[in-house]
């Protein structure tokens, strides 16, 4: 990968995001990050590359696929731009097949106002009801409301629970966590009798006003590359697509 302005921000986006979701159990083996989280999320799961270049050879590969077997889960690496090309071929030829596709996306927060309006919460810690809320809304294994808290609970950086209640009743939520000049905003959702209704782009905004509040110069996501109204979400609120990437497992 050639080293510009937007790759360094690759590797920025993606450094941060170890800490921004935190793994129950974490690994460092060469250039590589291995998270384990009790199957919750792809990125809590998976083998992610922390440096240009990074490289597994075969002794490396067959390492992860033990320890991810051992605790139960499926192989699987994200294959981002940082990813060697010689890396990327080799967990092919493995067999490790997609299992989704993503885009990390950024943008500018200086012209970020914050948010002051009666149906948007920001706290600073997620309360049992934000968790039960926001795995309800989520589907498969992260319905799990105590392994979504078990990951929230680690964050040790500051950040941003947000809830938009329309009469008093929470239909929304996100979150954000800031590090370093950048905020994550993630797990955003909305109520399905609520959607199409502006909510979601309600609770962007006010994380995004939190993470400028917070000194933060950029908000980085990632999206999964099929989502279209979220993109389009996104593209409006001034996130433009910075990187693709693919995890990829070992069934």
């Amino acid at each position: 990968m050639t080293r510009t302005e937007d790759s360094e921000r690759v590797l920025g986006c993606e450094r941060r995001i170890v800490n921004a979701w935190p793994a129950l159990a974490t690994l460092v083996v060469g250039d590589w990050v291995l998270r384990f989280a009790n199957g919750y999320s792809g990125r809590a799961n998976a083998a992610t590359p922390l440096s240009y270049g990074a490289e597994l050879d075969t002794a490396m590969l067959e390492l992860i696929e033990e320890l991810y077997r051992a605790d139960g889960l499926v192989p699987s690496i994200r294959l981002t731009p940082l990813v060697a090309e010689a890396t990327r071929e080799a967990v092919l030829d493995r067999g490790y097949r997609i299992k989704d596709k993503s885009f990390g996306m950024i943008a500018p927060l200086a012209d970020s106002p914050v948010v002051e309006e009666a149906e948007l919460e920001i706290e600073a810690r997620p309360s049992p009801e934000w968790v039960a809320g926001c795995a309800a809304l989520q589907t498969g294994v992260k319905t799990h409301a105590g392994n979504l808290m078990a990951i929230l609970e680690r964050i040790r950086l500051p950040a941003a629970f947000a809830t938009w209640a329309v009469e008093g009743e929470p239909v929304a939520f996100g979150m954000s966590v800031a590090e370093r000049g950048m905020a994550e905003i993630g797990l955003i959702c909305v109520s399905p009798d609520h959607r199409g209704q502006g909510y979601g782009r309600s609770i962007v905004r006010g994380l995004m006003g939190w993470a400028g509040a917070k000194g933060c110069r950029d908000a980085y996501l990632q999206v999964e590359q099929g989502n279209a109204v979220a993109l389009s979400l996104y593209g409006s609120l001034g996130f433009r697509q910075l990187y693709a990437y693919e995890t990829r497992i070992l069934d």
